[in-house]
C-alpha cells in the first residue's frame, strides 16, 4: 500500500482542525489573516493532491470563501466552509443516485467488483442515508455559522459533526454485517 504524501496529510489534518483553528483565533487574529490560512490550505491541497476532479471542488470552495473574507475582513465566509463541504458532498452523492452507480456502490466495487443485486440495493440505500446526513449536517453548520457563537459553531463543526459521522460509519458497518448474514445464511 502506498504511503500518503506529507503535504496531503498536513492539508487533511488542517482541514479537520479548521473549525478549532477558527474558534481559537476568533478575537485574537483578524479574519483576513485566517482567510490567508484557508488560502494556503486550499492552495497546498490543489497543488499537491492527486484527488480526482470530483473532489477538487473542496479546494475551489475554500478559495471562493477566502476571497470575500479577505476583502471584507469578515469571519462569516470562513465559517461557511463546512457548509460548502456538506453541500458539495450532498451534490456528489445525490447526483450518483440520479446517474448510477451510487457513490457507495462505486466504493464497494473497489473491494468487490461483482456485487450481488441485494448489495447494489443496499449501497443505494446507504448513499441515500449519507445524502440525508449531508443535508442535515450542512443545515446545522449553516445555522450555527449565522446565529450561534463562534464557540458553538466550532463545537458543532469541529466535534459533534465528526462524532455523528463516526456513529453513522459504525452503525452502517453493523447493519452491513447483519445484511450480509441475512443474505448468506
Amino acid at each position: 500500500m502506498k504511503r500518503p504524501e506529507l503535504p496531503n496529510l498536513l492539508g487533511t489534518l488542517l482541514i479537520l482542525l479548521y473549525p478549532l483553528l477558527i474558534w481559537s483565533a476568533h478575537g485574537r487574529i483578524e479574519p483576513r489573516m485566517l482567510a490567508l490560512l484557508l488560502l494556503a490550505i486550499a492552495s497546498v491541497r490543489l497543488l499537491t493532491s492527486r484527488l480526482s476532479r470530483n473532489y477538487r471542488w473542496t479546494g475551489l470552495a475554500a478559495l471562493a470563501l477566502a476571497a470575500p473574507a479577505l476583502y471584507w475582513n469578515a469571519l462569516l465566509p470562513l465559517k461557511l466552509y463546512p457548509v460548502a463541504i456538506s453541500a458539495g458532498m450532498l451534490a456528489l452523492f445525490g447526483y450518483s443516485l440520479i446517474k448510477p452507480p451510487s457513490m457507495i456502490e462505486r466504493l464497494a466495487r473497489l473491494h468487490d467488483p461483482d456485487l450481488q443485486p441485494f448489495a447494489v440495493a443496499y449501497t443505494r440505500r446507504v448513499t441515500q442515508v449519507w445524502c440525508v446526513f449531508f443535508a442535515v449536517n450542512g443545515s446545522i453548520a449553516l445555522a450555527t455559522a449565522i446565529w450561534a457563537s463562534p464557540a458553538a459553531w466550532s463545537m458543532y463543526t469541529g466535534v459533534i459533526a465528526y462524532a455523528a459521522m463516526g456513529v453513522l460509519f459504525a452503525g452502517e458497518y453493523l447493519v452491513r454485517l447483519y445484511v450480509r448474514r441475512q443474505h448468506h445464511a
